[in-house]
Formats: structure tokens, C-alpha cells, sequence
């Protein structure tokens, strides 16, 4: 079974968000493995576990990405591979999903997990996105996964009920939380994952260039949202608070 397993570096879930000329500032921010990409590692180590195959997980992105990636391998991940290129500084997920279908579409796979959103741009489209350029089946938000000869049984969350979908393999996956529980890297995992294979690779490398993974989208600007004020507390009788408030919501709230 061999497993291809979508994985992204991420803003710390608690990290503070600071805007420094339009854009987010790195500085002294610490990145953590997606958060929904960590049960779709667990899965993929799981099911070779108990199946047999190997795991690589791949990601697009800078050169720091490195870091999520072997912790992928130190929890139990076979090999690993960085695609990093200049030409991918502005890319969004249209340019994502088409730089790892040029990636798949070099090697064979049986299956493809990744998480169900990452928490910083919260898109949700990559993995939809690579599934349609394959060619295969895709199923999202899935909380359980159960594979039997040449198909797989998914239970996905659909807002609060449970939806269960067959499709035959190769097939792409996106995990919601509860699917499993993310073991935690150990020692013996962190010294094991300094000996196993680590690719890097560039555009040139997939067959691709800059012109092939141009942006659909571009951003126009970024910012913070507004500073919240307090609230204000009306005085006299009715007549005069409905009169008040009339005027506070046409002069200051602007909603009227």
C-alpha cells in the first residue's frame, strides 16, 4: 500500500497574527505541522502498519518546511519530500494542487490523505483541487477509514450527521478531527528520522515552470479587523433611546 500524504507547515495555533507592510510577519513566529494534516500522518502510518507499503509525505512550500516534514518522519512517516521553488512564492491552492499532480503523476500511489483545512487560510481546496487533476475519487472531512481489497469505506462528517461513502482506490482522503489520535514523535523516532530518505525537488525537477503555476487569485490587500469598542449604554425614556439609537446606527455603525 504505498500512501502519498499531503502535509503543510503552519502558524502555531496560538501564535499572535502582527501585519508588517501588508503582509503577515514571520518574525520569531514558530510553525508547527497543520494541525489536520497530523491525523492524516497518523492514518497513513496506521493502515501501513497494519497493510504493509510505505508512507511519503511531500510538501510544497519554503525552505522551513523541511521541519514539518521530518517531524512526519520521526512519528513514524518512510520518506519525505520538499518541493521548493522561487516561482511559488505567490502560489495559492490552484498553483498548489497542480504542482502535486505533476509530483503524483510521476510514481504510483494507492492512496492520497491530507487534512480537511489548514488553519491559517482555512481554503479547503487543495486536496479537492489535486483529486479532480488525477482523475480519482476524492472524500472530505472523513472521521473513519477502513480499506478492504481494491475500496475503501469512509465515514465522513456532514454538520453534525455522518455520511458513509464507498469508492474504489486509488482514492484521495481529507481528515477531520477524530479520526485518530496523533502519536507524539518520540526520541527513538527523531534519531530514526535522520537516516531516512529526504528529497527535495524544484519546479524544473516536475517538469514544470513559473508560467505553470500561475496564481488564480491574487490578494488585493490584508488587514486587521477593526479595534472592537465598548458598548454604550442609552439613557431616558424609550422614545428618546429609539431615537438615539436610530442615529448611532446610521452615524457611527453605518448600517442604516
Amino acid at each position: 500500500m504505498d500512501i502519498i500524504v499531503l502535509v503543510k507547515q503552519t502558524f502555531d495555533t496560538e501564535e499572535k497574527i502582527v501585519l508588517q507592510d501588508g503582509a503577515v510577519s514571520e518574525d520569531g513566529v514558530k510553525f508547527v505541522v497543520n494541525p489536520y494534516d497530523e491525523y492524516a500522518i497518523e492514518q497513513a502510518i496506521q493502515i501501513r502498519d497494519e497493510l504493509g507499503g510505505k508512507v511519503t509525505v511531500v510538501s510544497v512550500g519554503p525552505e522551513r518546511a523541511a521541519e514539518a516534514l521530518r517531524t512526519a518522519l520521526a512519528m513514524g512517516a518512510d520518506e519525505a519530500v520538499l518541493i521548493s521553488d522561487d516561482s511559488l512564492a505567490a502560489a495559492d491552492e490552484s498553483a498548489i494542487s497542480r504542482v502535486l499532480a505533476a509530483y503524483a503523476g510521476q510514481r504510483s500511489y494507492d492512496l492520497i490523505l491530507g487534512g480537511n483545512f489548514s488553519v491559517d487560510n482555512g481554503a479547503g481546496q487543495v486536496a479537492v483541487r489535486l483529486a479532480q487533476l488525477l482523475g480519482i475519487p476524492h472524500v472530505s472531512s472523513v472521521t473513519k477509514l477502513e480499506l478492504s481489497g481494491g475500496s475503501a469505506t469512509a465515514h465522513r462528517d456532514a454538520e453534525g450527521d455522518v455520511e458513509i461513502v464507498e469508492t474504489p482506490l486509488p482514492a484521495l482522503f481529507t481528515a477531520q478531527q477524530g479520526l485518530n489520535e496523533p502519536r507524539y514523535p518520540s526520541l527513538q523516532g527523531i534519531m530514526k528520522a535522520k537516516k531516512k530518505p529526504f528529497a527535495q525537488l524544484a519546479l524544473s525537477d516536475l517538469g514544470l515552470s513559473g508560467a505553470d503555476v500561475q496564481p488564480a487569485v491574487s490578494r488585493v490587500s490584508l488587514s486587521l479587523p477593526p479595534q472592537r469598542l465598548s458598548g454604550k449604554v442609552l439613557k431616558g425614556d424609550i422614545a428618546s433611546q429609539a431615537t438615539e439609537l436610530v442615529q448611532l446606527l446610521r452615524s457611527e455603525a453605518k448600517v442604516i
